[in-house]
């Protein structure tokens, strides 16, 4: 019988601050080491262009996520200056300017779930709220609060794909096919193959 095999890819992104910070090697072990194998990788400056459609937000997200930071300055005692759609469109403005900050490190991982492993791996958005044993939790200790009284964007190290169908759609922003490389590893056999056969005494 052959065993079901589920290929799934995601996108994770190095963000500059996990660059700066030397953590690349870091971070792919802690992929790596759950059997999720990577098939693409570089390191290279994103695009403007590139991040907006990354980011793929539309009015209706602005207007929500805007309204909500006004709300909150309300009541702190502070006095918006702009219309709501305005600060949520900062929220996006503050991401590509930190992410053309310096290099990225974009990576396509594949294995069963792999949306969802590294989801699980990489933590919650906000650092200060992260799970111990993240990525985000145990690397920085960002928070929402700092990051909006200092308007800029979190520090929270990495990206990933929200969802199995965001990560096809990302991963055709950040890659071609040619950049992307088929291969087995030992460890598939361990994985996947239902019988183990060749590894018996």
């Amino acid at each position: 019988m052959s065993p079901v095999v589920n290929r799934e890819r995601t996108l994770v992104i190095l963000k500059p601050d996990a660059v700066q910070r030397a953590m690349i090697g870091e971070v792919i072990k802690r992929f790596e080491q759950t059997g999720l194998k990577m098939t693409a990788i570089k390191i290279m400056m994103a695009k403007e262009e590139v991040l907006w459609e990354h980011y793929h937000k539309d009015d209706k997200w602005f207007l929500e996520k805007g309204t909500m930071l006004v709300g909150k300055m309300k009541d702190k005692g502070l006095t918006p200056e702009k219309e709501p759609i305005e600060y949520g469109k900062d929220i996006v403005r503050q991401l590509v300017e930190f992410m053309t900050a310096g290099p990225v490190v974009p990576m396509i991982f594949e294995g069963n779930q792999a949306t969802a492993v590294v989801k699980k791996i990489t933590g919650g958005t906000e650092p200060a709220t992260s799970d111990v044993g993240t990525i985000r939790g145990d690397y920085t200790i960002d928070s929402y609060d700092l990051a909006n009284l200092s308007g800029r964007a979190v520090r929270n190290l990495v990206h990933c794909s929200e969802s199995p169908a965001e990560a096809e759609r990302e991963i055709k922003l950040w890659f071609n096919e040619t950049e992307m490389v088929g291969y087995n590893l030992a460890h598939d056999k361990i994985l996947y193959d239902v019988n183990l056969d060749g590894i018996k005494e």
